[in-house]
């Protein structure tokens, strides 16, 4: 069995790591490079970077930024923001990000996925899905609708639907927000996780909502997610990610353990 991964989340807002409920009343939290390094000393396994406003906004991501992160983690780092073509793919990868996350812009152009893939491989590719629960419907059977441009344009696309497309298209992991959950630290949208975790042949990251270890416990399992994304309850010193881990692995959870 694969082991889970914990996953800190670095939204960044010019420059500045910041965190919002169900992205909005956002609040700055200090340097994101000194963020991501210190999770990266207490056992992440991964770090994620969102420049939140570069698609609502139209413009680049913050290269610097994501350079200087880079810089102080030895671990997978996964970065997404204002990616639009292969060529911002290319620029973030040079920078030092292993994987890229497309959500807004893939949507928009659902080719990118594939040109990525091509380009770099699946194991880049990371289609970030932003998802708002609705009333099921013809168009979206599932009952929950993706949502682009950082919660502000409803897609009328269902996804699930999104999902297994993005999966043909090339994508090698999904990671999967829950807007009605974000942020609240009430726990993740486990109907949700799950729905989409049974349905792909592919890894799935549930984000959204984590408050305390139970929250992870529950999306690790009931939801069949493959990784946890945290941000509020490590951003707001809570807890360590060293132990959440210790949490998870005395109740039968399989993590990386590095010491």
């Amino acid at each position: 069995m694969l082991s889970k991964r914990i996953i800190p989340c670095l939204d960044v807002r010019a420059g500045l790591l910041t965190k919002g409920i169900r992205f909005e009343n956002n609040i700055d939290l200090g340097d994101p490079v000194e963020a991501a390094r210190h999770y990266y000393e207490q056992g992440a396994d991964e770090i994620v970077f969102y420049d939140i406003t570069a698609s609502s906004e139209g413009r680049d991501i913050l290269i610097d930024v994501v350079r200087r992160v880079a810089q102080e983690i030895f671990i997978p780092f996964s970065v997404g923001g204002g990616l639009r073509t292969v060529e911002d793919m290319r620029r973030v990868i040079l920078a030092g990000a292993e994987k890229i996350s497309v959500n807004s812009e893939a949507v928009k152009n659902p080719a990118l996925i594939e040109e990525g893939a091509g380009a770099f491989g699946s194991q880049c590719v990371v289609l970030g899905m932003d998802v708002k629960k609705v009333e099921a419907s013809a168009k979206i059977p599932s009952g929950y609708e993706v949502v682009i441009h950082g919660g502000r344009i409803f897609t009328g696309m269902d996804a699930l639907r999104w999902a297994r497309e993005a999966e043909r298209l090339g994508a090698g992991e999904i990671c999967l927000n829950s807007i009605d959950a974000d942020g609240t630290q009430d726990g993740y949208e486990i109907d949700l996780t799950a729905l989409i975790s049974t349905h792909v042949g592919i890894p799935l990251i549930a984000s959204g909502g984590a408050g305390r270890p139970e929250h992870l416990l529950e999306v690790l399992t009931r939801g069949r997610a493959d990784a946890a994304l945290i941000a509020s309850m490590v951003h707001y010193r809570t807890y360590t990610v060293a132990e959440i881990k210790d949490f998870l692995s005395n109740r039968g959870v399989k993590v990386r353990r590095a010491w």
